[in-house]
């Protein structure tokens, strides 16, 4: 048990698990394990990332190999996949080409499964591992044995060919099992099959391991009307339900045509001074491969200069997985005709830009945003680049090394000084602290005045407090002098209730014509103004937080906005009191489905009934 402990201690001091763990989503997808010198050390799928990946961080490990992976973990990674059988797919792609050390059984290619289909009168389909001896087409590799036996178990259902050993098929002297329950079509006794039928079979599976799954249906649906035609019935009854089958399993995978060009998809997405492509591998329609490139660039670029630099740079330095025919991005990305033709004499062969809005690959494009989205959210929020950004700010300010750990950010948020809120978002040293975000509905002021919002809201923060204990050690207030100065008043008399507080308070207004990357900071008392770097790392903190109270104060303002248009509505309605306002929202759960509801329908709800539901149902429907 000490050794399990220690083994615990030794990968929080490595890794912060807890705080990478908050940013894991809970889909399927690949992750990748990596040690302190960058190299992949185990690659797994999961079909719930959050669930498998906090289980390598619980205290009881079991296992000796896998505490001895934990404690080699420098960082992690992850993909998001559409599906279960993607993220296989992209697993054993990844341990094909990294062969991790963790992952002992997939070491080299002799180490993976295949499925073989044997080279003789009435081929067999087998699982293979090992040396590739026997006479025939091999189908993989597959990531594992469990994988294999699956394929089997449905072709098997779908396809009936034999699955017997060679010794078994030759010594039957009569129909075993697998004929009685239709699993084998029984090519081992003379005139229960002919040779054409089984051999449509072999192909049907053939078609069907190399993922020609359109051309497959479509060979099936032709056989399935030509025997209906020569009255066959009996026959065509077996195709439809071999069609069916094939139908079920197509919907539980994500593969786009097995002919379609080979395709790299590329997903941007920038957020706090950072830009991450995400760079999907599709080869033989699946995704084989996925990467997370991340940029350093300013403010005043769009993502299209962003897009356009990496690809510059990735194609023509011949970085690329594999060399695509073409390369997918989103249409709004559109690029001209001489980067395509720059790419393509670099490359040495013809690429071409596609621009998907539906289908297959505008999926995809949309999963290598997510992908790019999340990629950016784990990086921001990791533990060396928050400590980074910490001591940028204490550095800033001229504070003691590991003096900050609480910052707060308040902002105003109304519409035409209508339903004023304000919003608190709270940052310590490992990021977002978001069960410390509160917001204030700001009552009894003149509408529309900022300047007695953020009084009334710092004097309820601070003022109403029992302790100081939980204040923080810089006050951000959105907003210029008037705001600030309202902060300045409020804090004076925090000081004389509770002596020893002395936060740094710091004004952020928004710069010339309200554009990112151009606020000026306002130090309170002094007034000094400082205008920073747009990559300086103090300022991307400090942007973040000042970005995520304003994010927080407007979704929360559009929320009572909503409401409270959903109240109104319901209160021009004469009869209508707050107790069967309340009925009917709870009743129904919204405006809009009140509205869809029929007379009778409203008048079930109780204290209602039918000639008020008359009323209601009228007074919703006048225009």
């Amino acid at each position: 048990m000490n050794s399990q402990i220690q083994d615990q201690q030794d990968a929080e001091r490595r890794f912060d698990s807890a705080a990478f763990l908050k940013t894991v989503p809970e889909l399927p997808g690949v992750y990748r394990m990596y040690n302190e010198k960058d190299q992949i050390i185990y690659v797994g799928k999961a079909k719930n990332l959050s669930n498998r990946l906090h289980s390598y961080f619980v205290k009881d490990l079991s296992s000796e190999k896998t505490r001895a992976l934990v404690r080699n973990i420098h960082h992690i990674e992850f993909s998001i996949t559409y599906s279960e059988s993607d993220a296989l797919i992209l697993e054993q792609n990844l341990i094909k080409e990294n062969r991790p050390k963790y992952n002992i059984l997939l070491r080299d290619d002799k180490s993976y499964p295949y499925i073989l289909i044997t080279d003789d009168q009435y081929p067999a389909i087998y699982y293979h591992r090992g040396a590739k001896k026997l006479k025939g087409t091999y189908y993989g590799p597959y990531p594992n044995s469990s994988a294999v036996k699956d394929s089997l178990k449905i072709l098997q259902n779908i396809f009936p060919i034999r699955q017997c050993s060679e010794a078994t098929y030759r010594n039957r002297s009569r129909p075993c099992l697998m004929y009685q329950i239709k699993k084998c079509l029984g090519p081992c006794i003379s005139g229960l099959v002919s040779d054409s039928e089984y051999r449509r079979n072999v192909e049907l599976t053939a078609m069907f391991l190399s993922g020609r799954y359109n051309e497959l249906i479509s060979s099936l649906t032709g056989q399935m009307q030509q025997a209906s035609d020569n009255c066959e019935f009996e026959r065509a009854i077996t195709i439809r339900d071999q069609i069916f089958a094939l139908r079920k399993v197509q919907e539980q995978q994500v593969v786009d045509d097995y002919n379609s060009p080979d395709t790299d998809i590329l997903g941007i997405q920038y957020r706090n001074g950072m830009a991450c492509v995400n760079a999907m591998y599709h080869r033989h329609g699946q995704m084989i491969g996925t990467r997370n490139f991340f940029l350093k660039c300013s403010y005043d670029q769009d993502l299209k200069e962003i897009l356009q630099a990496f690809i510059e740079q990735y194609y023509s330095e011949k970085m690329s997985f594999s060399i695509p025919a073409e390369i997918a991005v989103s249409p709004e990305y559109r690029f001209d005709e001489q980067l395509e033709n720059t790419i393509s004499e670099v490359c040495r062969r013809r690429i071409r830009f596609v621009y998907p809005v539906r289908g297959s690959r505008a999926k995809f494009l949309s999963l290598a945003d997510e992908n790019a989205k999340t990629a950016i959210s784990s990086r921001i929020k990791s533990e060396d680049l928050q400590r980074e950004r910490i001591e940028g700010i204490e550095q800033l300010f001229g504070l003691q090394q590991g003096s900050v750990n609480r910052m707060e950010c308040y902002d105003i948020s109304h519409t035409f000084g209508e339903r004023t809120v304000a919003s608190c978002v709270v940052f310590n040293r490992s990021g977002p602290l978001n069960s410390a975000y509160r917001i204030f509905n700001i009552e009894g002021i003149t509408a529309g005045d900022d300047f007695a919002a953020m009084d009334q809201v710092l004097h309820r923060r601070f003022l109403h407090a029992d302790s100081s204990d939980n204040f923080p050690d810089i006050l951000f207030i959105d907003g210029g002098d008037g705001q600030l100065s309202q902060g300045e008043k409020v804090i004076q008399k925090a000081r004389e209730k509770f002596p020893g507080y002395n936060p740094l308070i710091v004004g952020i207004s928004k710069g010339e014509g309200r554009k990112h990357g151009l606020e000026t900071l306002h130090m309170g008392y002094t007034r000094e103004e400082i205008h920073l770097p747009v990559d300086s790392q103090a300022f991307l903190m400090i942007q973040h937080i000042r970005d995520e109270s304003h994010r927080f104060a407007i979704t929360n303002h559009r929320k009572q906005r909503s409401a409270h248009k959903i109240v109104s509505r319901l209160e021009q309605i004469e009869g209508i009191g707050s107790q069967k306002r309340r009925a009917l929202l709870n009743h129904f759960g919204g405006i809009n489905e009140i509205t869809s509801a029929s007379r009778e329908e409203i008048a079930k709800v109780k204290g209602i009934g039918e000639k008020l539901a008359e009323v209601i149902y009228t007074a919703l429907h006048k225009s």
